[in-house]
Order: C-alpha cells, then sequence, then structure tokens
C-alpha cells in the first residue's frame, strides 16, 4: 500500500475523521494556510473539519486533501514522503535519497564540512545516502530492515545521529555483508579508536560533521539536481 492510499483509507475509516485530518496535516509539518491554498478552499473549511463542526468529507474531498498533501510535500522537499515509502522503521529514519548518477565522494564531504577521521580511500563515488538516528537503529532495526538502510545501491553515504563514541555502527557495519562507500557521524560526541580502526581494516571512510540532519538532509537531496 502507498502513502496516498494509508491516508485515504485511514481519514475514510476513521471515527473522528477531523482529528486524523489533523494527524497528517501536522506529520507532513503542514499549515493549515497551506493546504487550503493548496486546495483551494476557504481557510475556514479546514479548521471546520478539523474541529469536527463539518461532517465527514467525501470520497472527492479526500482525495482532493490527500493530494494537496503530497504536493506540498513535495514542495517542501519530500523527505517525509522518503521516509514512508523506504520501508525502513519511521522513527529511526530521518532522510534517503537515491541518485540517477555517480556523485565523488569529496562532493560530498565538501559540501556537508565533513573531517575524515581515517586513512580509507576518500577516491570513490557513491550513488545514494541514508540518514538515522544511530542509537534508534542500532537498537531496533532487524537484520532485514537494516539491509533497507541501502535503498537502491549500497555505494551510499549512511549518516548517523546520536552518536556518543562511534562504535555500535561501525560494528553493525562490520558484520553485515552489505558496506556503504562510507560513513558520516553528525555532531559526535567523541570517534572512539575502535571505529576508526574499524573504518581503517574495512575501507570505508569514516567522516564527521557538525552540520544539523535536517540541514544535511537538504543538502544531500540538492546534490543530486546539481
Amino acid at each position: 500500500m502507498d502513502i496516498e492510499e494509508k491516508i485515504a483509507g485511514e481519514i475514510a475509516l476513521s471515527e473522528n475523521f477531523g482529528k486524523t485530518l489533523q494527524k497528517w496535516r501536522e506529520e507532513f509539518l503542514i499549515s493549515k494556510t497551506e493546504l487550503a491554498r493548496e486546495m483551494d478552499v476557504p481557510l475556514s473549511m479546514i479548521t471546520d473539519y478539523e474541529s469536527g463542526r463539518r461532517k465527514s468529507p467525501g470520497i472527492a474531498t479526500i482525495r482532493k486533501f490527500v493530494y494537496a498533501l503530497i504536493a506540498i510535500e513535495k514542495e517542501h522537499g519530500g523527505s517525509i514522503l522518503r521516509r514512508y515509502n523506504s520501508g525502513v522503521p519511521y522513527e529511526a529514519l530521518i532522510d534517503i535519497g537515491d541518485y540517477h548518477r555517480d556523485v565523488n565522494l569529496k562532493t560530498v564531504i565538501s559540501k556537508i564540512q565533513g573531517k575524515a577521521t581515517s586513512s580509507a580511500d576518500l577516491n570513490r563515488y557513491v550513488r545514494g545516502y541514508t540518514i538515522v538516528n544511530g542509537v534508534k537503529a542500532i537498537l531496533s532495526f532487524s537484520y532485514s530492515e537494516y539491509s533497507l538502510l541501502y535503498g537502491w545501491s549500497s555505494q551510499r553515504v549512511i549518516f548517523f545521529t546520536e552518536v556518543k563514541m562511534g562504535r555500535s555502527p561501525m560494528i553493525a557495519i562490520r558484520v553485515h555483508p552489505l558496506k556503504p562507500a562510507a560513513v558520516v557521524y553528525i555532531q559526535a560526541d567523541r570517534v572512539d579508536e575502535l571505529a576508526i580502526k574499524l573504518s581503517d581494516v574495512e575501507n570505508i571512510p569514516l567522516i564527521t560533521t557538525e552540520l544539523p540532519p535536517m540541514e544535511i538532509a537538504k543538502i544531500m537531496s540538492q546534490i543530486n539536481q546539481l
């Protein structure tokens, strides 16, 4: 089931459709004003639906609502859609994307103001990126779910947030048969020597950056458009 069907079905079957409409609007970080403008309806109509002052919308209105959500989300960059469509546990995934061409890793490092911490070879290309909450990913992903981090290609950069010492992500990568092109720790507290050693052994560049996750997500999604 795709996200459009999921949203439409949940609204249609909801006992409190107004709260369900509000839930999805807020899930996509969309204001009532934005939604009303995209749907070409009065702002008061959105407010009345969410408050329950209007009766349950018909199929045509639900469809219009869903299409408006998706259109606005794409204008916002589409990161929430990518998270839902990836199959990766939603609470741990921040963003994921694939490129239609090879992107030089050194270009990525420059754009994210990254710093290499190991001696692994940086002369390589990537075909996508994944940004995850490191703690939630390590603690909650099953083996099969971990594989979903690689999207369409393992030749990608995997970013980890919430890194305390940096051992766990590199150990997880070490034992998994799929290997990324590079690993980036976002605003890590510190990088343990074991993580650096594993980076060298696997020849997987380990990079750090102090940029915030959502800024990195924006940068990585735009690299494909350069």
